[in-house]
């Protein structure tokens, strides 16, 4: 009778629990796995490669040129033989500018530019010589060294002026200019295409020979207009 009653209590505790709990647990076990899944994601998205934006362009957009940077012939320089001169005089002319040198691969453009000179001088088309040394002493010789240069191996008979810097801290105005208009030279002969009013209108790399088919047209085209 001690065994029963023993026996009605203990199973009694054990058959007592309330069937509204179970409900609980088992909602327990669902938010068990509901975070055990986000934790899984968590882990997931750790090992995702991460998404970088797009590194923006450092290269400035190149600006255009005032009226100001584009007229290029209020310059005063000195001809080879020392004579001052204006480059106004050149106003109402087609200019073509070039950084000349006598040791270099591309001295033998000397040979087209006299050609160009010679054939369109008439027409309305002038080429100034810039002597400069500052690709690889390529131009080492003096003002006479280079005239002499000039005349005795090419017969150079268009403008030519005295020795330069056309790029660097000691840069000529001139070529300053130029350069805040276009582009630095690229090497000894290159060259600048300059209207009959003055503005600079077109750049041509130094290896751009006298006969290039779009320097020719381009110079025809500045011939042919008005000034």
């Amino acid at each position: 009778m001690g065994c029963g009653g023993h026996c009605s209590c203990s199973c009694g505790t054990n058959k007592s629990k309330d069937p509204a709990q179970r409900p609980s647990r088992f909602g327990a076990a669902i938010v068990g796995v509901l975070v055990l899944g986000l934790g899984v994601v968590g882990v997931a998205s750790a090992f995702q490669p991460e998404k970088k934006e797009a590194p923006k362009s450092t290269t400035p957009t190149p600006a255009t040129p005032s009226e100001a940077d584009r007229y290029v012939l209020n310059h005063t320089m000195k001809r080879i033989d020392g004579t001052e001169e204006s480059l106004k005089k050149y106003e109402g002319q087609v200019v073509l500018m070039v950084n000349v040198a006598s040791k270099c691969g591309n001295t033998k453009q000397y040979t087209g530019l006299q050609k160009l000179y010679t054939d369109k001088k008439d027409a309305g088309l002038v080429i100034l010589g810039f002597p400069a040394n500052n690709f690889m002493g390529q131009e080492p010789g003096t003002n006479k060294d280079i005239a002499e240069f000039c005349t005795s191996k090419y017969s150079v008979t268009f403008p030519m002026f005295e020795k330069i810097s056309v790029k660097g801290d000691d840069v000529h105005p001139l070529y300053k200019q130029l350069t805040t208009a276009f582009q630095e030279p690229d090497w000894n002969f290159a060259k600048y295409l300059v209207d009959r009013k003055g503005n600079v209108v077109a750049f041509y790399k130094a290896g751009t020979k006298p006969d290039n088919k779009e320097l020719l047209a381009k110079i025809d085209e500045l011939l042919a207009a008005k000034k």
